[in-house]
């Protein structure tokens, strides 16, 4: 109330919480109803029971019209409704990745599935849950889940032959090989493509015995939630930066909170391969029983993730396979590679789309001669590579060595020589050894600084492996051996054995070695590949593991020891004019994590004082020979 003039005036201020008072109508109905009538498919998404009660999530898309189809299912932790809306559009073959619209135009429903514990998935999430037996007492793995699945589908979609095909990729790819254990009578054909086969042995978390830092971002963003954890932050640009600061892995892990993470205390609980590993082996585990599916196990030559698996499970089957189901291609790819652009990798090309022929001349026709009826059989090889350096595709009887139109192979020896030659001949006269300081705390990096976390946006880890080592080979503590010019091609097929004698004034070292195809110093198809040093084979022995994998033991400083491990397989032709070269380091940072060069009893929690250089010295006298064992292959 105020006074004005001796009159009093009152203030009538309206009461907006009244029930009477006046309201704007929502713009948001209380439900939308999309009209679909243009679509030419039906999403649809289903909650399948597991044996033990738990309920999986999956979404399928269906060609509308469909009618006696078959099933094409991905069984994946990275998230079923991701897999499904890649775009809004009216068009199956839209919402999907470029692999799978290939399967919707040639009539497939194809079914994306959470596993357990991920995403719309119910249950406890384990990271690579381990088939039944010594490290999972449960009574399910994704062997059971897998075949429950299966048995839903063929049951409860109307639109279905009742013929189911399972396809996936890396983590996706180790589902298909574990869905081989015990398999449902359904299950008609599988694709494992780039698949963790052997954590252990060379797929994701360790090779030689040396772990991957780098795959810390994949433990947070799939351990530390339900559904996408997202890119694990940083504190610096530069990677190396970040994880030499950080000390050792376990110096990275506690620094970051990665400890909460039960996966990430496994891998320091478990450094040599011990029991765990052993015990989860795809590669031991598939030959135990006969093998009934056809499976076509996928590789690529340049997968910087899992460039074990695929190779290693068909060498492993295939002995065991009179039936002939099992089918081993080996393509010139990235990992994941064979499912987009296959024309290039980095700066090297290859004549056309590889990938996309793959998937329209040997893929759909695959899956159409065994899930389709009346379907053509297929013409497919126990082995089809492409062979790179030539660039054309090769129907190989088996993985190593011969061919379909016969073919002589042999394994070459080629040796280090004095004065950085390199040779199939022993080494004659000459220094005895080549020496170089390995220094800790200046680790050689894998990549050009600055090296980008994987996940980020500008990261070029997908073609890595193809990466020029010439920024790498004028360092001090990389030794570099090369052939002259050659004049005759030098083709092979398999994987180089690495037979380095070396010694260290350390008591632990890491051995690098790196197989390159250097270019002509002119090359007038492409000329800034004049003198390219394109690697073709590399990886790492931690030394410690140079007798067993199972047992570290500390190295006698100064004494000459053989260290022999295999590198990568690889089909590949060293042409005429270029040189064949072979890099040697005892790091690869931050890539792996660095040795101490000190034994200690786990490398993960070696400390500061640890850290100390070395020197090494490589042998190449004729009775300390080092030498790489070439898989090579005569033709005529």
């Amino acid at each position: 109330m105020i006074k004005q003039f001796g009159a009093v005036l009152l203030l009538v201020i309206p009461s907006y919480g009244s029930s009477s008072a006046l309201s704007l109508p929502p713009d948001i109905p209380k439900t939308f109803n999309p009209v679909t009538s243009s679509f030419d498919h039906i999403r649809r998404e289903v909650e399948i029971p597991m044996r033990d009660g738990v309920k999986l999530h999956a979404v399928l898309i269906i060609p509308k019209g469909a009618g006696g189809s078959p099933i094409m299912l991905d069984r994946t932790p990275y998230g079923a409704d991701k897999a499904t809306d890649r775009t809004r559009s009216a068009h199956g073959d839209m919402t999907v990745s470029p692999r799978d619209s290939l399967l919707i135009q040639a009539g497939y429903i194809v079914a994306y599935e959470d596993v357990r514990g991920k995403y719309g998935s119910g249950g406890d999430y384990v990271n690579e849950r381990p088939l039944r037996g010594p490290d999972n007492p449960t009574n399910v793995d994704h062997s059971t889940d897998a075949w429950d699945t299966i048995d839903w589908l063929i049951k409860n979609v109307k639109e279905t032959n009742g013929r189911v095909g399972l396809i996936g990729s890396s983590y996706d790819g180790m589902m298909v090989a574990m869905a081989l254990i015990h398999p449902h009578p359904a299950l008609r054909a599988a694709v494992a493509a780039n698949p963790v086969i052997n954590t252990w042995m060379g797929d994701d978390d360790f090779h030689g015995g040396a772990m991957r830092l780098i795959n810390y971002d994949f433990y947070f963003e799939q351990d530390s939630v339900r559904g996408d954890g997202g890119d694990l932050w940083r504190a610096a640009y530069d990677d190396y930066d970040t994880f030499l600061r950080a000390g050792s892995a376990s110096g990275f892990v506690r620094a970051w909170g990665l400890d909460q993470l039960p996966y990430v205390r496994r891998l320091h609980d478990h450094p040599a391969y011990d029991a765990y590993w052993k015990a989860q082996a795809l590669e031991t585990i598939l030959p135990r029983q006969p093998q009934t599916v056809p499976t076509l196990w996928v590789a690529g030559q340049w997968d910087q993730e899992d460039m074990y698996g695929a190779a290693a499970a068909f060498e492993a089957v295939h002995a065991h396979d009179p039936q002939g189901v099992n089918h081993l291609i080996i393509g010139p790819w990235r990992h994941l590679g064979w499912e987009g652009d296959g024309s290039h990798l980095g700066p090297i090309r290859f004549d056309a789309d590889t990938a996309l022929w793959f998937r329209k001349a040997v893929l759909i026709p695959f899956l159409d001669s065994h899930l389709k009826n009346e379907a053509p059989a297929v013409d497919l090889p126990p082995v089809l590579a492409f062979q790179t350096g030539t660039n054309r595709w090769q129907r190989l009887h088996s993985w190593p060595q011969s061919c379909a139109q016969g073919c002589a192979s042999t394994s070459s020896q080629l040796y280090l020589q004095p004065g950085g030659g390199l040779a199939f001949a022993l080494p004659t006269d000459g220094a005895e050894t080549d020496d170089y300081i390995s220094d800790p705390a200046k680790p050689v990096p894998y990549r050009i600084r600055p090296i980008r976390p994987t996940g980020a946006s500008d990261s070029t880890w997908e073609r890595w492996l193809v990466d020029d080592q010439r920024p790498f080979s004028d360092r001090p503590d990389v030794l570099v051996y090369e052939t002259p010019p050659l004049k005759q091609a030098v083709a092979m097929a398999g994987a180089p054995v690495v037979n380095l004698v070396a010694s260290t004034t350390g008591t632990d070292s890491d051995f690098v070695v790196k197989l390159i195809d250097v270019y002509p110093d002119e090359y007038p198809e492409k000329p800034e590949l004049g003198g390219y040093q394109l690697a073709i084979a590399m990886d790492i022995l931690r030394g410690r593991y140079r007798g067993s994998f199972e047992q570290a033991e500390p190295i006698t400083p100064g004494i000459p020891l053989l260290y022999r491990f295999s590198l990568p397989n690889a089909d590949h032709v060293f042409l005429p004019g270029h040189r064949i070269m072979v890099q040697v380091q005892s790091s690869w940072f931050p890539l792996y994590d660095r040795n101490p060069q000190t034994f200690v009893s786990n490398v993960f929690d070696a400390q500061a004082g640890d850290y100390r250089k070395a020197t090494i010295s490589v042998y190449h006298a004729p009775t300390k020979a080092s030498f790489i064992e070439l898989p090579t292959v005569d033709e005529h």
